[in-house]
């Protein structure tokens, strides 16, 4: 798919999901960036897709709620005039210990890390349609992809993560016949979470067989090219320096 004068629907347009945004409008596309609490970062990124020479659009959604999503992806395709790609990045990401993960916590992690991004596909699909085909992009995560959680304390997080995949190649097959694919990226040690010590930084950086940090652009290259590809369709994307082959 050729991005310029395309639109696309980032959702959880923080850190990562600016840069992906800032890189989808330098190539031309235009951006609809989605948050629930934090307005002024999306404002921020909206400004820098504008500084491009693209519209950008912010929209407030609880992806937890279904009839939001719903809302929150007509209202992109509307601002826009159409919708040819949703990228789903919005997560939950938080280390509980198993005996405090009651079902409301385990709601709060997958509503949002698998049931939002099935929901704004579903409600994405008509627009692509009407446009003749799109993209769909999901997040998983390098240690989903991997087969096996390594690490406890995120036990809905790796459920979520680990059925996003499931997902992903579900909706290819459905979708193939539209010309709308659907794939999914797995982040390795892309960008340090707050708080991450020089310790932790540096333990990271040795268990990574390239010996360092992606940094958030080289999210915003596995996405582009999953956005220009024309035959990956039902796929899902390690970006983590070789974590998984250690």
């Amino acid at each position: 798919m050729k991005l310029a004068n395309k639109t696309v629907l980032i959702t959880g347009g923080k850190r990562i999901g600016a840069v992906v945004a800032q890189e989808l409008a330098r190539r031309g596309m235009d951006v609809a960036l989605s948050y629930q609490r934090s307005k002024d970062e999306a404002e921020t990124t909206a400004a820098t897709v504008r500084d491009a020479g693209r519209r950008a659009v912010v929209l407030q959604a609880n992806l937890s709620r279904g009839d939001e999503c719903a809302t929150l992806v007509d209202g992109a395709a509307a601002a826009l005039g159409r919708l040819d790609a949703l990228i789903n990045m919005a997560s939950v990401y938080r280390s509980r210990p198993l005996a405090e993960i009651d079902e409301a916590r385990w709601d709060e992690s997958l509503d949002v890390d698998l049931k939002a991004a099935y929901l704004c596909a579903r409600a994405a699909i008509p627009h692509m349609r009407a446009a003749g085909g799109g993209r769909i992009v999901n997040f998983s995560d390098w240690v989903a992809a991997s087969g096996r959680p390594r690490y406890t304390g995120y036990l809905p997080y790796f459920v979520a993560k680990r059925a996003i995949i499931g997902l992903t190649e579900a909706l290819a097959l459905e979708l193939a016949g539209d010309q709308i694919l659907v794939n999914a990226i797995a982040p390795g040690p892309i960008v340090a979470p707050p708080g991450t010590t020089d310790e932790e930084f540096q333990q990271v950086e040795s268990a990574t067989p390239l010996g360092r940090w992606g940094g958030e652009s080289e999210i915003a290259t596995a996405v582009v090219f999953l956005l220009e590809s024309g035959f990956v369709t039902g796929e899902t994307i390690r970006v983590d320096g070789g974590r998984h082959v250690r």
